[in-house]
């Protein structure tokens, strides 16, 4: 893309990114003693250029990338590589929907937590699967049901028990272009703060339950994989010790962000 190849990456910049991200990274295989965990590196607020400089660098080659803002994500797609895996991870808006299923390389949308929510991704994806010339350019979108673990009114989520276990099944069996890929929760940000490998989080364990509750009630066999998405930059260790598969962490990576009036897509 001309757009890439005229983006600047400041080598001192990147060589502070890799770094980071390496130290992120060497935690992760610490804890995991050598199972799978899937590292999405959040750019929220953070300029295109900074994702460049990660996915390009021999030395980590990173794929997964995770907004908080669906057309922050959409602009990004449009002017990165198509070899990275996007997430959508903030609070999803029905009316944004339409535009995420419109980007080839979204690899998750982390948090559904209605039907509604559910149908028109899948109703949208569908509809760019069957306009597209290139058959292979648009597949399912992977989707996290988002559970609301520790019950509080400001966090988004499903109820645990059979609200949780419902979205799910209406997943599974009534959305063609969605792939359920598992359960995400973002917790209470006291128990994050208290959580070490050795302390375990209650809204992981809850999110274990709703994730073994889930496979037990759509009848799933233990071969079928549901993921844990849980833990973030300060509890991501303790989540990995408890089982998840999937971490989110931005500001270890990438620094403190500014204000979001003072961000801007691509650093001229």
């Amino acid at each position: 893309m001309s757009e890439t190849a005229e983006m600047k990456v400041d080598p001192a910049r990147a060589s502070a990114l890799i770094s980071q991200l390496q130290g992120v990274k060497d935690k992760i295989a610490a804890v995991a003693k050598g199972r799978p965990v899937r590292l999405v590196a959040v750019s929220k607020l953070k300029p295109a250029n900074d994702i460049l400089a990660l996915h390009e660098a021999p030395e980590t080659k990173h794929l997964h990338f995770g907004e908080n803002y669906s057309q922050e994500l959409t602009q990004k797609a449009e002017l990165l590589p198509r070899t990275i895996q996007w997430h959508f991870i903030g609070g999803l808006q029905s009316k944004h929907t339409k535009n995420l299923a419109k980007t080839p390389n979204l690899f998750c949308v982390s948090s559904i937590d209605t039907l509604k929510k559910a149908e028109l991704l899948d109703k949208y994806r569908g509809d760019q699967i069957a306009a597209a010339t290139n058959p292979d350019m648009f597949g399912k979108i992977k989707v996290h049901v988002q559970v609301n673990t520790s019950g509080e009114e400001s966090k988004s989520g499903c109820a645990p028990g059979q609200e949780t276990v419902e979205l799910c099944k209406k997943i599974e069996n009534e959305c063609p272009n969605l792939e359920l890929l598992g359960l995400m929760t973002i917790g209470a940000i006291a128990r994050s703060r208290e959580t070490t490998p050795e302390n375990e989080n209650e809204d992981f364990q809850v999110l274990r339950e709703q994730r073994d509750l889930v496979r037990k009630e759509l009848g799933l066999g233990e071969e079928r994989l549901l993921e844990l998405s849980m833990g973030m930059s300060e509890d991501f260790e303790g989540a990995i010790a408890m089982g998840s598969d999937e971490v989110r962490v931005g500001s270890t990576i990438f620094g403190v962000r500014g204000p979001k009036s003072e961000a801007v897509v691509v650093v001229a």
